[in-house]
């Protein structure tokens, strides 16, 4: 553990331990991969201000994310197939969380269901919700959340319609892993991760598995789950799912301010800016170059939150000063949690932990909460 400095030395590891197609299915991005790259490369042309002879004692990292105390402005993102990277992977990742005092985020999509995922926590954990075209088992996750007392829900608004992971159809994604020769090799040098797999029942999505019509088994999921995406999504569909969930509701997706301001009309109580990690349209915006025009035109009417690209804790602090109150990590926490399991997601929010506290001084501020335009370098 002492040898892991940063987020790339996970991702190093992960890459030895994880089979190649989870693996590539959580480092990949749409077509070229242009906006994939783009997402980590921008947040580079930003630039701080550095400040001297400044009292830095007392720093201070902590802040609030829709009204909820944060150790840090960070969140775990919702990403699919979490529980393919190490068995019980989102159970892992949001007992890690918990213990480390920052949101985490359940995908619909997850290998472990809200129930796992609630079995193993104290404290409330978020809901990320696709609409699909069975509205009937749309209402029974939503209703499932809120009897597992999830403290928010995460709309995703940019999945009407599956953008193309050329990895992914290369690799033949499933979970489980299809019983190719191909991937027998595969996983046969990785052990530790078949060791963890064959001591859970957890392979495939639990929160559909027996729980949408006409899926009870693994062999009826794929052709289910190829249908369901529902391409006539709109702006009404807030309304109602707003309704049925009572509750504070985030809107995942937006890289366009005429969006945000819909949004923001809408009720919600946050936004996310972010372009699905760069796994939807291919040739747009980055994230956090998309960041700031949207934070600016929304102003105080809904809070503004960012996902894409972050790979360090200055990433998060560029956010923040560019009007982010709140960000998200994906791709971090999953390097982390294939590496090394529960231990390896909480030292990805470690270390980004430290290169936060480290930033914020140097840049001659005591609190997260206090940066914005003027440390950057204009």
């Amino acid at each position: 553990m002492s040898a892991i400095l940063t987020i790339a030395d996970l991702k190093d590891l992960a890459r030895r331990r994880v089979p190649k197609m989870f693996f590539d299915y959580a480092d990949s991005g749409a077509w070229t991969e242009s906006t994939y790259r783009a997402n980590e490369e921008d947040f580079g042309k930003i630039k701080f201000r550095q400040r001297v002879l400044v009292d830095m004692s007392n720093r201070s990292l902590e802040s609030t994310m829709i009204g909820e105390k944060v150790a840090m402005p960070v969140a775990l993102a919702p990403t699919g197939m979490t529980g393919m990277q190490h068995a019980d992977g989102e159970m892992l990742a949001a007992q890690a969380a918990e213990e480390f005092g920052v949101p985490f985020t359940l995908s619909t999509m997850s290998i472990c269901s809200i129930e796992d995922v609630a079995s193993v926590t104290k404290k409330p954990f978020w809901f990320q919700l696709y609409v699909l075209r069975d509205k009937d088992f749309v209402l029974g996750l939503i209703d499932r959340a809120k009897a597992a007392q999830c403290s928010a829900l995460v709309l995703t608004l940019d999945l009407q319609i599956l953008g193309q992971r050329h990895k992914d159809v290369r690799n033949g994604l499933s979970a489980p892993p299809r019983m190719t020769l191909a991937n027998v090799i595969d996983m046969a040098i990785r052990p530790r991760w078949c060791l963890g797999m064959a001591g859970t029942p957890r392979r495939t999505f639990r929160n559909i598995v027996g729980h949408a019509k006409g899926v009870g088994d693994v062999a009826s999921l794929a052709s289910w789950t190829t249908e369901q995406f529902d391409q006539h999504l709109s702006w009404k569909d807030v309304a109602w799912i707003k309704e049925r969930w009572g509750g504070k509701l985030i809107l995942k997706g937006i890289l366009d301010k005429e969006d945000a301001l819909m949004a923001a009309k809408t009720g919600a109580d946050a936004i996310v800016v972010s372009n699905h990690g760069g796994r939807q349209l291919d040739g747009a915006s980055s994230s956090i170059m998309a960041l700031e025009e949207i934070a600016d035109a929304v102003g105080d009417s809904i809070e503004v939150h960012m996902d894409g690209g972050i790979r360090s804790g200055q990433d998060v602090l560029k956010a923040l000063c560019l009007g982010a109150k709140g960000t998200y990590i994906g791709r971090p926490f999953l390097y982390g949690l294939g590496a090394l399991g529960k231990e390896g997601v909480t030292k990805a929010l470690e270390i980004i932990r430290k290169e936060m506290d480290i930033t914020l001084a140097l840049c001659g501020k005591r609190l997260a909460t206090d940066m914005g335009k003027d440390q950057l370098r204009r």
